[in-house]
């Protein structure tokens, strides 16, 4: 199995556990604050609980591939 495959499958399961049987819609604002949670603990985990490497990360890198996924989405890109 390919690592993109692998990483599919990684974040379908990620976004089972944040979502947690809720509904994604009506419970945004929790579903929210759980995945900013989950965001924040990998960051800090790559950036050896570096909270300034952290946000560094997620200014230069994190952000900008976050919207060259939507842009692919919205794009007609794969759905799966």
């Amino acid at each position: 199995m390919s690592e993109n495959v692998k990483d599919t499958q990684r974040a379908f399961a990620a976004a089972k556990a944040i979502l947690d049987g809720r509904d994604p819609v009506e419970e945004r604002s929790a579903v929210l604050v759980t995945t900013e949670h989950a965001i924040t603990a990998v960051l800090l985990a790559c950036m050896d609980s570096d909270p300034r490497k952290a946000a560094l990360m997620l200014n230069e890198g994190l952000v900008q591939g976050i919207e060259q996924r939507l842009s692919y989405y919205a794009a007609g890109g794969n759905r799966e």
